[in-house]
């Protein structure tokens, strides 16, 4: 059984879906703390005056864990954020369907950051057609220890044979010693951002899968495909050391 652990971060770009796609769980590490002006409450999208960013306001910034922020609901976030994707996107190839799956997020009242994320993150992936099953850490409980410990902690909780991380993680996993003690495989993610139709005169990458969705609509879930690369193992990422990209999510 191949398990992905991400923390569940806001509208992500489509190497998260490819994660996605290539597991059989899912795990949302709302356990972790919150990081401001992170993946965590924010992401991208392309205007007519290039990328711009959507940010969640929060409550609380610090010494909290993403599973107990609360978003700030005196400032007007959801009116702001739907009027600027409705007017980036609105004359794209697909904003229809597109915006009948985004307008319900931005009519409801959220409470939570963490909700947020993953209710978001589950529709878009049934949009774009990619699925796992879907687990939140905060159900589990919290590992008492850190890095590959406890990741290797809810890989057994999962019944994980096999870890599928992100390229970006390799920085902060010492070895994969842990993992192999208790008969599980360590895999990273080897993506290649593709390209796809834009607005923009020279193509953004890294962008919110959001865009990706306006531009290809039905297509997008092959269009990731095309970016995956394989896996690669800890010693060919050591390798490599200083893979990773501003699309780590």
């Amino acid at each position: 059984m191949i398990v992905t652990i991400m923390q569940p971060t806001y509208l992500p770009w489509m190497g998260y879906f490819d994660l996605i796609d290539q597991c059989d769980v899912f795990l949302f590490l709302d356990t972790v703390a919150f990081s401001r002006q992170s993946w965590q409450q924010r992401n991208r999208i392309l205007t007519a005056h290039g990328p711009l960013w959507l940010t969640v306001p929060v409550r609380h910034s610090s010494d909290g864990r993403i599973s107990e922020m609360e978003i700030d609901n005196s400032r007007p976030w959801r009116r702001k954020h739907w009027s600027t994707i409705e007017g980036a996107y609105r004359g794209a190839v697909h904003w229809k369907a597109t915006a009948q799956l985004l307008a319900p997020v931005y009519d409801r009242d959220w409470r939570s950051l963490a909700e947020l994320n993953v209710t978001t993150i589950e529709a878009l992936a049934r949009q774009i057609g990619v699925g796992a099953r879907f687990e939140c850490a905060s159900a589990i409980g919290q590992s008492p220890r850190r890095r590959e410990g406890a990741l290797v902690d809810y890989c057994l909780e999962l019944g994980a044979t096999t870890y599928l991380s992100p390229a970006g993680s390799f920085a902060y996993l010492e070895s994969d010693l842990e993992f192999a003690k208790h008969g599980i495989e360590l895999r990273f993610q080897h993506y290649e951002h593709p390209t796809y139709p834009q607005a923009a005169r020279e193509f953004v990458p890294y962008l919110s899968v959001v865009d990706l969705l306006m531009a290809t609509g039905p297509e997008a879930a092959s269009v990731i495909r095309r970016g995956r690369r394989g896996t690669r193992t800890f010693d060919e990422m050591r390798a490599v050391a200083g893979a990773g990209s501003e699309g780590d999510q």
